[in-house]
């Protein structure tokens, strides 16, 4: 079965630091693009940042550029999103999807997605 478990969210104070995980299983890795979404109460869901994990392509969302960054460790299949200097807006519930390369960025169709993972920052 395609699994996308995502983790890591939680509570942290405005300027604080957290890093989300979504491991994957039951498709080839090496050929998906991982991305990361957020949707905050009342918005609509938006791409945060997005990784090829067969040649480390990445893409961030200008929101989240020179704060976030996205990893991809392929033993593990596993992608990291490292969130810094957090920002009471970035409050959302986070996750994870994939999408069969060579689709890259967030105007396709994601093709299996995970569960979400609460991200809240207080100001």
């Amino acid at each position: 079965d395609v699994q996308l478990q995502a983790s890591g969210g939680g509570l942290v104070q405005a300027g604080g630091s957290l890093r989300l995980s979504c491991a994957a299983s039951g498709f080839s890795f090496d050929r998906y693009v991982i991305g990361w979404f957020r949707q905050a109460p009342g918005k609509e869901r938006e791409g945060v940042s997005c990784i090829s994990s067969s040649d480390g392509r990445t893409y961030y969302a200008d929101p989240v550029k020179g704060r976030f960054t996205i990893s991809s460790d392929n033993e593990k299949n596993t992608v990291y999103l490292q969130m810094n200097s957090l920002k009471p807006e970035d409050t959302a519930v986070y996750y994870c999807a994939a999408v069969l390369l060579p689709f890259f960025g967030f105007e396709f169709t994601y093709d299996y997605w995970g569960q979400g993972t609460l991200v809240t920052v207080s100001s």
